[in-house]
């Protein structure tokens, strides 16, 4: 098994961004900082490569300034590293790499469904990845739930550090850890506002 002492156990996805409320959104993320979170995925899915790329500067000092570390989405990151401190990739991409898409002195995670995910995200030496969806998820609501014994069976499949993700709640940690997981990966419960 991979090192994950440096994992902590709960790894904040943020909602999709709103380019017209940064300063909001900004103010959100500071306080899930100052409440310990250590580890957040920039999340975007419709934002402009410039106004991800902009964001992206902003949410880096500011995790910088509380020793957290910045997952940038794949794209975002091919454009302008900016000093990221990782890469995170889709499925459907991961699934097309041959190796390793950026240096070891970067993470670089992915998100995973299934076996043959976990063992591409593997083979390409990922220093973690999320598996999802657990449970039901209001983002998500029409996929199906992997349940706890699943995840369990699939983890064990793998050294790659796992993060449970998919209707996670931080009680929900322990049992995520008791089922192999480094911990939780989570938009709404983690995030401290309103989704914009």
């Amino acid at each position: 098994m991979k090192n994950t002492l440096s994992l902590p156990h709960c790894y904040l996805i943020t909602p999709e961004p709103d380019a017209t409320r940064q300063d909001f959104f900004l103010d959100c993320l500071e306080q899930a900082l100052k409440a310990g979170i250590a580890l957040v995925q920039l999340r975007s899915k419709t934002m402009s490569a410039d106004h991800y790329a902009l964001l992206a500067r902003q949410a880096l000092d500011l995790c910088h300034a509380f020793n957290a570390r910045l997952i940038v989405n794949h794209a975002a990151f091919m454009l302008d590293t900016r000093g990221a401190d990782g890469v995170h990739m889709s499925s459907q991409l991961l699934m097309t790499q041959t190796r390793r898409p950026v240096s070891r002195d970067v993470l670089f995670s992915a998100s995973c469904h299934d076996a043959a995910q976990l063992s591409q995200a593997q083979a390409l030496d990922a220093d973690f990845v999320t598996l999802s969806p657990v449970l039901r998820t209001r983002t998500h609501p029409d996929a199906s739930p992997l349940g706890w014994d699943t995840f369990a069976a699939l983890v064990s499949l793998t050294d790659t550090p796992v993060y449970a993700l998919g209707g996670m709640e931080r009680s929900h940690i322990a049992q995520a850890r008791s089922a192999g997981a480094v911990g939780i990966a989570a938009i709404g419960s983690l995030w401290p506002g309103p989704r914009q």
